[in-house]
């Protein structure tokens, strides 16, 4: 599946939030109106920049902002940021094509019908006499009773790919004045379409948890601070409602676990996951402070206030925090949430605590660690906290820039979805964002990198992923990024199909693998599905009239092996395939046999 057809397929399930509400009938017409589809769709993605860029999950939310329509002074939408102090005004140009998505540009010209100005000025009317419809009265009304307006600033945002020649003044000229960001076909795939698969599209910067007081007689909180050789740290730990870290982790899902070996995992097969489901659903008292062992958070900034204005409640307050510990809790307290009305989770969730420890980096005069240091700092403590589910070396290798560099990749050329941590792609399929099979699992990259080298013993090795060495290769040589890719669509159909035997099964289909990308892998990537819809039902026959090819030269007699016919009882040679498979012959075999080339290594170093 390309990218575009994920981006329609995130619209989509957009669209379907809309089910049984009063607009439902703009973002779901009739399945076979195509041009409203198409009209919906556009919507839907204006709600994808809102979703992704301000964090909006509640659809009639989002919608709230969407000022697209007749009379919008061409403003699709708009939202006011109160952190930054910033009033967006966002214009929408979607494609319905993939072809036109990625090249038709949108005319600096056009950006003129943004009527900024006028609106922000307070006029009723745009320069033809027009009214306004009454979104954009809303968004004057909003900016009207914004108390300290001296203090906002202006952006626009173009969801568009611009015509060349554009340059930032351009654009301020255009616009009035006010600084232009622009998210084009690429930017939209990276910036939108990647974190809404992923759950990173939104990041925690001040975080407030309400704290519950009524039951905590000797105050809030304990506090510590401990000494380590790179910098001082603060420790605070408290009990915390499990509903407020439910809320936070729906809202931030894994930008909140960049610092964590794993993303959350799913429920299914986790019986940590299971356990802590069943002490909310089946407990009506407070046992989950307990028996979870707590969630451990990082924090730049961390202030407790227990005068707020009310009765035995406080509030926590975090900068930039990041669980390192404990997102396995946080995640299933979040999908019990996510599954239930407001009214039946506040009734669920009702008084029920998890112990929460902050960690503090405390930079001093004397005693200031560097941003490395810090890392390797966090990366310890991840290690030393990660007991409740165990942590495997591949998941503590995972943020590596090398994994990050494969992942990106793979999904700018191809659209594929490289699973470097464990579940990080759970909310995209547990959405409906994307399915099972454009997932890519970590370890079996690797044995496709090795495969279509003919590397097959490489190939069929544990341990793939923390193996992997030459990773700027895979990125650089795009040729055998393409066979990779080739290789990892037919995977799936050669996995399902007879092998000669239980034992040597893995290692045959990488075999096949090697030939199938020798032979069909270097066509352009957009053919890729069609040659192999076309070549795998006839492959069979192929790799049998090689094996025949193979089992008659002179090099591999020393395959051949006696065996007794099971129903003459007599002995026959037959040729012995796991040992061939396992060989150095079968590599230069298929290149004879397929390529013509000569049936022998090609230099020093060469692969056999």
């Amino acid at each position: 599946m390309s990218k575009y057809l994920i981006l329609l397929n995130v619209l989509d399930r957009i669209r379907e939030e809309a089910r049984g509400a009063r607009f439902e009938p703009t973002y779901l017409p009739a399945i076979g109106d195509v041009d409203a589809i198409n009209q919906s769709r556009a919507r839907a993605f204006i709600h994808l920049f809102l979703k992704v860029g301000f964090g909006l999950l509640d659809f009639s939310e989002r919608e709230r902002f969407v000022t697209d329509g007749s009379y919008d002074g061409g403003i699709d939408a708009y939202f006011i940021q109160t952190e930054s102090r910033t009033v967006f005004f966002i214009q929408s140009k979607f494609r319905t094509t993939e072809t036109n998505f990625q090249s038709k540009k949108i005319m600096l010209d056009e950006i003129l019908v943004m009527d900024i100005n006028r609106i922000l000025d307070g006029e009723s009317h745009d320069e033809a006499g027009n009214a306004y419809n009454g979104k954009i009265r809303q968004l004057q009304r909003e900016v009207s009773q914004i108390e300290d307006i001296a203090r906002y600033k202006y952006k626009v945002v173009l969801l568009a790919s611009l015509s060349d020649g554009w340059t930032d003044t351009k654009l301020r000229q255009l616009t009035g004045g006010y600084p232009v960001q622009v998210i084009d076909h690429e930017r939209c795939y990276s910036n939108l379409v990647f974190p809404v698969v992923t759950g990173t599209f939104f990041n925690a910067s001040d975080l407030n948890i309400n704290i519950d007081l009524s039951n905590k007689n000797a105050g809030a909180k304990i506090s510590y601070t401990v000494s380590t050789k790179y910098t001082d740290c603060d420790i605070t730990a408290l009990f915390v409602p499990t509903l407020e870290i439910a809320k936070i982790m729906l809202k931030y899902k894994n930008s909140i676990l960049r610092f964590n070996p794993r993303s959350y995992l799913e429920l299914a097969g986790q019986n940590v996951n299971a356990a802590i489901r069943e002490t909310i659903l089946n407990r009506d008292t407070n046992e989950f402070a307990l028996f979870n062992n707590g969630i451990t958070m990082l924090s730049d900034e961390t202030h407790i206030n227990e005068r707020i204005g009310q009765k035995n409640k406080a509030q926590l307050t975090l900068r930039n925090p990041q669980i390192i510990n404990g997102g396995q809790t946080a995640y299933t307290l979040s999908r019990i949430f996510e599954e239930r009305s407001s009214a039946e989770s506040e009734e669920l969730f009702k008084e029920k605590e998890v112990l929460l420890k902050v960690i503090t980096l405390v930079d001093t005069e004397t005693r200031a660690a560097t941003t490395d240091q810090k890392i390797d700092l966090i990366d310890q403590i991840s290690t030393a906290t990660n007991q409740q589910t165990p942590v495997i070396n591949a998941d503590r290798r995972s943020n590596e820039k090398v994994y990050i560099t494969i992942q990106t990749a793979l999904f700018e050329r191809y659209g594929l979805l490289y699973e470097r941590k464990r579940g990080e792609f759970a909310d995209g399929l547990n959405k409906h964002y994307v399915k099972p099979p454009q997932v890519m699992e970590r370890n079996l990259f690797f044995r496709l990198f090795h495969a279509v080298q003919g590397r097959i013993s490489d190939a069929v090795l544990k341990k793939q992923f923390v193996r992997f060495k030459n990773s700027e290769m895979t990125i650089a040589d795009v040729n055998l990024m393409d066979k990779v890719y080739f290789a990892f669509l037919c995977h799936g159909r050669l996995t399902s199909t007879p092998s000669i035997g239980r034992k040597d099964r893995e290692r045959e289909v990488y075999a096949k693998l090697f030939v199938l990308t020798l032979k069909y892998g270097n066509v352009a990537v957009e053919e890729f599905q069609g040659t192999v819809d076309s070549v795998l039902p006839t492959f069979e026959v192929e790799w049998q009239s090689f094996i025949d090819y193979a089992a008659n030269l002179d090099e591999n007699r020393q395959f051949l092996k006696m065996v007794t016919d099971r129903f003459t009882d007599q002995k026959v040679l037959v040729f012995g395939i796991s040992r061939w498979l396992k060989s150095k012959h079968l590599v230069r075999n298929a290149r004879a046999f397929f390529l013509g080339l000569p049936n022998r290594a090609t230099g020093p170093g060469a692969i056999p």
